[in-house]
């Protein structure tokens, strides 16, 4: 017997639309975000005026839709008009003010960048935005910024535009430089968590919108919906979703049943809402010390961190530690008492209950 005989034919799939699973993926209809999208469109209306927009603060956890709304009105926007123009920034993989300037000059049409400084990226920028009719710059995991001079130069010298940051954290806008908050003066935005009736709309429209009608079976379905609703992670049910997916397909499966859910939830400990390639260099070899020697505390692990070479600051060791656990690639568990007192457990496979999966420690 064949190797492949077992398995679905060449044109064969459950999946019509893999994409639709990504966390990228904006669908034609984003649902339970409407109050917010119209918030976000309210900012940028002036634009559409010759006026000045409105800046906008926006918070809440992780994968509950805060990027998903911000990229479905700035669709909108573009099928709106030409004049205004958005642009999306992730600070997670452009954190200084010299990567944001210049992926904006990239993202405004000029690509002669190469041996200008950032002064002189600035002022190419500056004069691409103001000969605009307005601009939308939003930018997104605001956290993960190094320095923030940028902020202060857009709202000194681009005229017409709406600046929108969007982080995980509410505390992160009142840790700013009182020169660029009170030059942003910014509204602020609080996307709240999926309730698990949201969360199986949701859920339910991604399958339409991935899968080929009626292959999951209700009680499959149903067991993705509660761990996900459990982790409060939309992102964590997406992965799901396509790992029960796979998993069936691997089984010659032409339905998707409890146990390739059950697979799937097993596997969640795999997810990361980050690829491991995007990690910068100092992250990539902190993630290296902890997966060489997981699990340990993180005093321990600082150490071993200093003498491969590391010069960086126990805060900053702590704030990579951070980074690392709320993008699942390792897991950051406090303990107390005991002879040393309270201390951090920093594990590369993380061994926690589902439910605990948007626990990440503050690794302090």
């Amino acid at each position: 017997m064949g190797l492949f005989h077992e398995m679905l034919g060449d044109n064969e799939s459950l999946f019509k639309n893999e994409e639709a699973l990504d966390y990228e993926f904006v669908p034609k209809l984003l649902p339970y975000r409407e109050q917010q999208q119209k918030h976000i469109a309210r900012c940028i209306a002036p634009l559409l005026q010759g006026r000045q927009g409105e800046n906008l603060f926006i918070h809440g956890a992780p994968g509950i839709g805060k990027t998903a709304a911000l990229k479905w009105v700035l669709r909108d926007l573009e099928e709106e008009t030409e004049e205004v123009v958005p642009v999306y920034i992730n600070c997670w993989r452009y954190n200084t003010s010299y990567k944001i300037i210049l992926e904006l000059c990239h993202e405004m049409g000029y690509r002669f960048t190469q041996n200008k400084n950032t002064g002189e990226l600035f002022n190419i920028l500056k004069e691409r935005c103001n000969k605009s009719k307005g601009v939308v710059l939003c930018f997104d995991e605001v956290d993960k910024l190094e320095d923030y001079d940028f902020l202060y130069l857009l709202c000194e010298e681009i005229y017409k535009k709406s600046i929108f940051l969007i982080t995980n954290y509410k505390s992160w806008l009142l840790e700013l430089d009182e020169r660029i908050k009170s030059r942003l003066n910014s509204e602020m935005l609080e996307f709240k968590p999926y309730t698990k009736e949201e969360t199986t709309g949701i859920l339910k429209e991604r399958v339409a919108y991935a899968f080929v009608d009626g292959i999951w079976q209700d009680t499959a379905l149903a067991l993705v919906i509660t761990q996900t609703d459990e982790v409060k992670d939309i992102r964590a049910g997406l992965y799901m979703l396509k790992e029960a997916g796979r998993e069936a397909e691997k089984k010659a499966s032409r339905k998707i049943l409890p146990e390739h859910a059950q697979t799937a939830v097993l596997k969640l400990k795999e997810f990361h809402t980050k690829k491991q390639e995007d990690l910068y260099d100092e992250e990539q070899f902190i993630l290296n010390i902890v997966k060489t020697h997981s699990p340990h505390k993180i005093g321990d692990l600082f150490k071993i961190y200093q003498e491969q070479g590391g010069n960086g600051m126990y805060k900053t060791f702590q704030r990579k530690i951070t980074k690392l656990a709320e993008n699942k690639f390792i897991s950051a568990q406090k303990t107390s008492g005991g002879i040393e007192g309270n201390t951090t457990i920093i594990s590369f496979e993380t061994t926690k209950k589902l439910s605990d999966f948007n626990d990440a420690s503050d690794a302090k």
